[in-house]
């Protein structure tokens, strides 16, 4: 913790940060409990990503066609969402029946030593709005509205 107010305040004195932002990153440190441990519960900088999920018509269809194209088998199912995940050995395409039809609804970021507590400290420590529901999981909205998931990476 002492490293972010001591960056923020030499920022500061460098002229890179004026005094409201600097109030605000000191309060934002505050805010969030302890943004040092929150770092230390989960490991960002080495993520990678799990698994595109995508909206589709008809599950079947589309697991044929992924199954007869990449030869990928059914790793695990959700019949009640509607969701069939596919892959080589893990997961890296999930279908679920939603419209509209044909869109990436979310992409999957795995992080070593999840878990939605320490991840939503670590976004919400960086000014993001964590967010949860059953097929996005605890997500952020990237800059465009995508939605990209925080998952555990296994």
């Amino acid at each position: 913790m002492e490293s972010i107010i001591s960056d923020l305040v030499n920022r500061f004195e460098q002229g890179s940060l004026n005094r409201r932002e600097l109030v605000q990153g000191l309060a934002m440190l505050a805010a969030s409990g302890t943004s040092a441990s929150a770092q230390q519960d989960i490991a960002f900088n080495t993520a990678t990503i799990d698994h595109v999920s995508m909206q589709v018509v008809d599950l079947q269809r589309s697991v044929d066609f992924y199954q007869k194209l990449f030869g990928f088998s059914v790793v695990s199912q959700d019949q009640r969402l509607g969701i069939i995940r596919l892959g080589n050995g893990r997961t890296l395409v999930s279908f679920n029946r939603q419209s509209p039809a044909g869109i990436v609804d979310h992409f999957a970021i795995g992080v070593p030593g999840f878990s939605k507590e320490s991840a939503a400290r670590y976004l919400t420590a960086r000014g993001m709005t964590p967010l949860d529901d059953p097929y996005a999981g605890l997500h952020v909205k990237d800059p465009d509205g995508v939605n990209v998931q925080i998952f555990s990476q296994p």
